[in-house]
């Protein structure tokens, strides 16, 4: 062993100077002061193929000139042996990540899994509700929990207090329980069959959820009954009303209107294409427009700018997404929901039209579930669609005793 030359006084007193200095302690290790005062250990050797080798220790004073000497013993050991200290720090550093991960928690494994898929769930919310879900209702039970110590007793205690009540939730829950546990699997974090599995597993010890859950759909108005409202919201003078009249119109879903810009409008076919980016789909959605729409869009006092049909209280925002419910509310009819007025419009079409359903579905921006008919069907049915929306305006006109203006006769005036 070398013999020490430092005592801790010289250590604390040490001062900057100009430029960088040592106080060596002998035996490779010495405490570099720098300009900036920082202290730090250093530990100089000779590696096995005869270059000079460099390792920092740590600062002073939180490495003790005790821990420093101490640390230079081990160095010196590995030296001896004919092993590089800075090669065995690297392997400890490595070696001690692989442990850190093998001891994540579940909620970790959460965040890490919800990270790596995030960038290809096409909508931002989708991460907010799978991380809400899990910590809401899996983290109380295993979030603490290392991935292979979750069995499928621990599985059901987090499911079974909301399987009966909150199936549509729970069956979420489970879903993404698994898909956290196969990311972990993959990973090395555990091994075996997936606790939260639901063919030839878990679906033998909870309800069917086709048995247990019961269908909530969108609060919708009777279409014998749009025509009162309408000659309700028509009395409203507020930019929400507007914004929901003409969502009703187009027949289209609240993201789509919503984040309407003029630029995406042609008043003189007309049409109103939707990019691929806002729609459910994420396939471009021709949406033809009846003459009121035509009409009411004139009327807006953003008509002609470039900027957001539907403007908020700022100038480069849209109104907020709570606009239309909070409209509902005021005219009475909380209980509906703005995306309930599809299936207004989808009863109104099946009750009172001849109009094919495929005219219907593709006005809704529906996907075509049949591989081969999605395959040959190769138009949008544009002209039907317009025919359809035009008739949906006149139906809507007649009922709430507003004069009905024929598209051709809007084409002719304009």
């Amino acid at each position: 062993m070398p013999e020490s030359l430092l005592r801790d006084l010289q250590c604390r007193s040490a001062k900057p100077r100009t430029t960088p200095y040592r106080l060596n302690d002998g035996g490779g290790l010495a405490l570099q002061i720098r300009v900036t005062g920082l202290k730090y250990w250093q530990f100089r050797y000779t590696k096995p193929d005869g270059r000079e080798g460099l390792i920092q220790i740590g600062p002073y004073p939180r490495v003790t000139l005790e821990q420093a000497r101490s640390a230079r013993s081990a160095h010196r050991a590995a030296v001896s042996r004919g092993e590089d200290p800075a090669t065995l720090r690297k392997q400890d550093k490595a070696d001690r990540k692989v442990v850190s991960a093998r001891s994540m928690a579940f909620k970790q494994c959460v965040e890490e899994y919800i990270e790596a898929r995030s960038a290809e769930w096409t909508n931002s919310k989708h991460a907010q509700q799978w991380s809400n879900t899990l910590k809401t209702y899996a983290n109380p039970v295993i979030g603490a929990l290392r991935p292979q110590d979750i069995d499928t007793d621990l599985v059901l205690r987090v499911l079974q207090p909301i399987w009966l009540t909150k199936n549509e939730t729970a069956t979420r829950v489970r879903g993404r329980i698994e898909s956290v546990l196969d990311w972990a699997k993959v990973r090395g974090l555990r091994n075996g069959e997936n606790p939260a599995r639901w063919t030839g597993h878990l679906d033998h010890l909870l309800a069917a959820p086709s048995k247990v859950k019961k269908e909530e759909h969108h609060a919708a108005l009777p279409y014998a009954e749009i025509g009162p409202f309408f000659k309700l919201l028509r009395t409203n003078t507020a930019t929400s009303a507007r914004l929901l009249e003409f969502t009703i119109l187009t027949a289209t879903r609240t993201g789509d209107s919503l984040f309407a810009v003029w630029s995406e409008f042609d008043l003189s076919v007309p049409l109103w294409i939707v990019p691929a980016a806002r729609t459910k789909a994420k396939r471009e959605h021709r949406v033809p427009l009846s003459s009121a729409v035509v009409a009411l869009l004139k009327s807006l006092p953003t008509f002609g700018g470039d900027g957001f049909v539907f403007e908020g209280m700022k100038y480069d925002k849209p109104l907020s997404n709570m606009a239309m419910l909070s409209l509902l509310k005021r005219m009475g009819h909380g209980d509906l929901t703005t995306h309930g007025f599809r299936s207004t419009f989808r009863d109104w079409v099946a009750e009172c039209t001849a109009f094919p359903n495929e005219v219907a579905e593709m006005a809704l921006a529906h996907a075509i579930r049949d591989k081969t008919e999605s395959a040959y069907r190769r138009g949008d049915l544009l002209e039907k669609r317009r025919e359809l929306m035009q008739a949906w305006a006149n139906y809507i006109d007649q009922q709430s005793g507003a004069n009905v203006i024929p598209l051709q006769a809007e084409g002719a005036a304009g």
